[in-house]
């Protein structure tokens, strides 16, 4: 998937990689999502806060980053045109926030596949097999769904991350 994307996909996917290793460094689950505005704009950026936050539904970087945008008074139209990047792909839940936010576009790192792989998750632990993708489709208005995207580089925030007691 990677070739499609846009130059400035590669810099915003690469800005949230590192977001997700400050919310690593701080004590919060590797994940982050930045959402930009058609012209470039960074509009909101979401750390996980799965740790440090106390975990929730809330603790999701795509639902701070969501927040945010909201809190923001960010209009809907702007927000057709935008995307959310996120280090990873969006869990359903998220995924349906990204819709009733307005985000037209989402461009993500690593799948969910390659996440429940470095989880090492079992049945018991991986949550909703829905994807992103699955979701979004249904959506009554269409978002744009572009990824995995640069995994290598999307996992390299989990590395060892798994194996030394997640939050």
């Amino acid at each position: 998937m990677d070739s499609d994307l846009h130059p400035q996909d590669i810099e915003h996917l690469r800005h949230a990689f590192h977001l997700a290793g400050v919310a690593r460094a701080r004590g919060d689950r590797p994940f982050s999502a930045v959402i930009v505005a058609e012209d470039g704009t960074i509009l909101a950026e979401g750390l996980s806060t799965q740790g440090t936050g106390g975990g929730g539904t809330l603790a999701h970087s795509e639902m701070n980053a969501c927040q945010a945008v909201i809190a923001a008074g960010v209009p809907r139209a702007r927000l057709r045109r935008a995307s959310i990047y996120s280090s990873g792909e969006p869990c359903a839940m998220c995924s349906a926030a990204i819709f009733y936010t307005g985000v037209g576009r989402v461009v993500y790192g690593l799948s969910a596949a390659a996440i429940l792989h470095l989880r090492n998750a079992q049945p018991h632990t991986a949550g909703l097999t829905l994807s992103c993708r699955a979701v979004l489709d249904s959506a009554a208005e269409p978002v744009e769904v572009v990824g995995p995207a640069l995994e290598s580089e999307g996992a390299v925030p989990h590395q060892g991350y798994w194996t030394e007691g997640a939050a």
